[in-house]
């Protein structure tokens, strides 16, 4: 008897056991009693969205839409010390890029070129507040999944108007990305171990860059 066969018969066996069986067990609909929707204002929820990015030793820059090209600028320049290139995600406005040293685009970045970058640039779909979490929806601007979890350094930018206070807020927003692949970074990577251990730098990234642009 073939692997195939021998499944179809068990599940022949099991279907003939269970057939007219009026007291199998139907689950109820639990209600959905959770907070959906948030109460703060805007100003209030950026200040949570970046207490709680700093609580993951993110290192945040909150500035104003004319200056995120000279931001970004310094970051580059301050964090690549060996004068490695920066990945920039393929899509990422050029205009934040218009200040910057000379930059990889991602589609000339292959696996090698990611471990040994200085870091990569991508923008995102959703930051939530009450998490400190950055959504990648790995759409135009954001990169491949890939490209968030190799590099040591990842400078993320985000709008004010992209962050919101609570977690279902924010897959309500990315309704129409169920069957996608979302990478949700809240902080440097880490991991804890059985006895609650946190290490920090598991991969990528070690150093996670936020800079909120007020619009």
């Amino acid at each position: 008897m073939t692997q195939s066969e021998a499944r179809a018969e068990i599940l022949a066996r099991i279907q003939s056991a269970v057939k007219g069986n009026d007291d199998r067990y139907e689950p109820e609909d639990s209600p959905a009693n959770y907070r959906r929707a948030g109460t703060l204002t805007l100003p209030e929820r950026l200040d949570l969205f970046l207490e709680r990015l700093r609580e993951y030793d993110a290192q945040v820059m909150s500035v104003k839409a004319g200056d995120v090209a000279s931001t970004i600028a310094g970051v580059l320049r301050e964090a690549d010390e060996a004068a490695l290139p920066w990945v920039v995600a393929d899509g990422f406005p050029a205009e934040w890029l218009a200040r910057s040293p000379a930059v990889m685009p991602e589609s000339e970045a292959g696996v090698d070129e990611l471990d040994r970058c200085a870091g990569v640039v991508t923008a995102c779909s959703v930051g939530i507040a009450v998490t400190g979490t950055l959504v990648l929806r790995h759409g135009a601007g954001e990169g491949r999944r890939r490209t968030s979890l190799i590099p040591d350094r990842h400078l993320c930018v985000v709008r004010a108007s992209q962050v919101v206070e609570t977690v279902p807020e924010a897959f309500a927003r990315l309704a129409d990305a169920a069957t996608e692949p979302l990478t949700l970074i809240s902080g440097p990577s880490a991991t804890a171990d059985i006895e609650m251990t946190r290490i920090r730098g598991v991969h990528g990234p070690r150093q996670l860059y936020v800079t909120l642009v007020l619009e």
